[in-house]
């Protein structure tokens, strides 16, 4: 016989019958109803996660009380998600699953500058910075330069390459942390000039010296955290998304070297490749020649950016593919 459900005809005759459920077919049971779905990767995923979710139930015994918490705790970190807040993108991120899926889709060659997390704080409105200019307002926090060059694995310039970054102030917080945000501040966009080489300063409006600060702890991520006894900072950190015709884009952030909470990171997202040194450089005349406001010192920053092209991008995550599979 048939069944109407809304405009789809269901004929239930092909249906497979999965009336006898207990803890060792039912989830076979979910395997055969979902094997009616035509798209095979979406098939291959599904079956794959209620086969692990069904395991780790059984494995764990969990009770029902055990899973209502867990359902509570889904529908809450939705509830806390706003236009500028993703609170599911910061239960991925310190579950660690945000970085392995970073890891296992964004492999680079070797010497390709390497890809980490983007984080819940991105936005779309940054404005567009000329070279040598400013991400953040004057009084945001000290001094900083950033600058570097662009360049492929062979060592080429890379002139146009956008760079969007984007970074916290001096007190730790992200603009759209704040509830009277009315524009961007603390990020922009700088394009990489004809030698590849790109710079930005630190305030006025600049980037500031980035500092660790804690990831949100006002919603549900944050009683997860404090129930497993972990921490909720992230070390100091300036993030980094690059985009270049010809090249793979890349997602990245470089990390201060002396940061205390560079090896405990709350979200797992620092590689030794991106922890790096600043210098201090207190000459006034060179803070003034940067364009800095203030005769100060300032924080200095040098990173060289290395994309590598789709093709050594495939190559490499098949590599990796490959790795990891087998271990």
């Amino acid at each position: 016989m048939s069944q109407t459900n809304g405009k789809d005809n269901i004929d239930t005759s092909k249906l497979p019958n999965v009336m006898n459920m207990t803890a060792s077919t039912i989830t076979e049971n979910v395997h055969r109803i979902n094997e009616t779905c035509p798209d095979e990767r979406t098939r291959f995923i599904f079956k794959s996660m209620v086969q692990h979710l069904h395991d780790f139930v059984r494995e764990t015994s969990l009770t029902t009380e055990e899973w209502m918490t867990t359902i509570n705790f889904l529908t809450a970190v939705g509830q806390k998600c706003t236009d500028l807040r993703q609170e599911f993108i910061l239960l991925s991120d310190t579950l660690g699953v945000s970085t392995l899926v970073d890891i296992i889709n964004n492999a680079k060659p070797p010497g390709a500058t390497e890809a980490t997390v983007l984080g819940p704080f991105f936005t779309e409105d940054a404005h567009d910075v000329e070279s040598g200019g400013s991400i953040a307002s004057e009084g945001k926090g000290d001094y900083m330069y950033v600058y570097g060059k662009v360049a492929d694995t062979k060592g080429n310039p890379i002139p146009g390459a956008t760079i969007d970054t984007w970074e916290t102030d001096g007190h730790g917080l992200y603009d759209n942390q704040y509830p009277n945000r009315d524009g961007p501040e603390c990020r922009g966009r700088i394009q990489s000039q004809a030698d590849g080489t790109y710079s930005y300063r630190a305030v006025v409006p600049a980037s500031v010296r980035p500092v660790a600060y804690p990831i949100p702890d006002d919603g549900p991520v944050g009683t997860m955290l404090t129930q497993l006894n972990r921490h909720i900072y992230r070390p100091a950190h300036i993030h980094m998304m690059i985009k270049a015709k010809g090249y793979e884009d890349l997602t990245t952030a470089l990390y201060l070297k002396n940061d205390k909470f560079l090896g405990s990171d709350a979200v797992f997202g620092v590689k030794s490749s991106l922890a790096v040194d600043l210098e201090y450089v207190k000459d006034v005349e060179v803070s003034k020649a940067r364009g800095f406001p203030q005769a100060k010192p300032h924080h200095v920053l040098h990173y060289d950016i290395i994309l590598a092209t789709p093709e050594e991008g495939a190559k490499a995550r098949e590599k990796s593919k490959a790795t990891w599979a087998n271990s």
